[in-house]
């Protein structure tokens, strides 16, 4: 029997950062034009790093490589929640708008830490 090889895209913290970033590019399609180039993207930018940032470092040669990486994907989530929030302040999003974010974006978060541990 032939082994399949083992990659970013079967981590659970890729999968998840790939729904979170299809999620933040709906949620601010309705955004204000004048937002394209501040708020729109810099929030689409946070989300698009984190399971960039985990398939980047799963393909280094290094674990303090991919460590790195997985620290950098905690820093965008951290990014993105705080972007997620100043949009709701913005009156952008609606409380439900920025609790259906938060809940996806939360266990991202807890992903990427279980997986910074187990790399450590």
């Amino acid at each position: 029997m032939r082994r399949l090889m083992f990659t970013f895209k079967d981590l659970d913290a890729w999968k998840t950062g790939m729904d979170v970033v299809e999620g933040c590019y709906r949620a601010t399609e309705p955004f204000p034009l004048h937002e394209r180039y501040g708020l729109t993207s810099q929030l689409r930018r946070a989300a698009v790093s984190i399971p960039s940032n985990v398939a980047e470092g799963h393909g280094r040669r290094t674990t303090g490589a991919y460590l790195n990486h997985v620290s950098i994907a905690i820093g965008s989530q951290a990014e993105l929640e705080t972007c997620v929030e100043l949009a709701h302040r913005l009156h952008y999003f609606d409380e439900t708008k920025k609790r259906s974010l938060l809940a996806k974006i939360d266990p991202l978060g807890r992903m990427l830490y279980g997986l910074h541990r187990s790399l450590e």
